[in-house]
């Protein structure tokens, strides 16, 4: 069986992105990229926007006042084109151009839920704040990581992430520091039905 981890990286504000700032909102150090590096493999899972982004930057795109992509933003894109992927969208059209990736219109709770049950590897969420928080929904999310980059974009962030989130019990599985800066957290995530105070009569 497999299992499935939903994976952000944000600011310590909980955005996913903000307008001006660079990947990894360019605080990326050496630990960290030493990291990213010795992760296992896994199946991709996105939505749509994050598809188009990201499959515009393994075309090519440069990101929004960049020049040109910076070497850590080329290893994560070409990491990415390598790793097998799974987008669900009712709006893009296959065959779609980016290597490895296979077009899912069905059901993404439903299809999910079988790819766990019937596979052996790890599943990861990328971007796609709303296919992840159906997954969560569903309660098929195992572990919940993030990693925070120590910068607050209270002016400048956009994508808040936990935004239409449900009350979720975060139980800690793990945490590190890279640099001396950035913190990772992952936790097995438990939705509530309802808050301590809050049960019904």
């Amino acid at each position: 069986m497999s299992e499935l981890l939903v994976d952000f990286i944000t600011s310590l504000d909980g955005y996913a992105s903000g307008e001006g700032w660079p990947g990894f909102w360019g605080l990326e150090g050496p630990e960290y990229l030493a990291w990213l590096g010795e992760q296992p493999e896994v199946t991709y899972l996105m939505g749509a926007k994050t598809y188009r982004l990201m499959s515009g930057f393994a075309a090519g795109e440069v990101p929004g006042g960049q020049d040109e992509f910076r070497p850590e933003e080329e290893t994560s894109v070409d990491e990415l084109t390598r790793a097998p992927k799974v987008v669900f969208s009712s709006s893009l059209e296959a065959p779609l151009p980016w290597a490895n990736t296979t077009l899912v219109r069905d059901d993404a709770v439903a299809t999910v839920r079988a790819m766990k049950e019937n596979g052996s590897g790890l599943l990861s969420t990328i971007g796609s704040l709303s296919l992840c928080r159906s997954l969560l929904r569903a309660g098929l999310v195992d572990r919940f990581r993030v990693v925070m980059f120590p910068v607050i974009t209270g002016a400048t962030g956009s994508e808040r992430i936990y935004d239409g989130y449900p009350d979720v019990a975060l139980d800690m599985i793990g945490h590190r520091t890279f640099d001396g800066r950035t913190q990772l957290v992952e936790y097995k995530p438990r939705v509530l039905e309802h808050p301590p105070l809050g049960a019904p009569a």
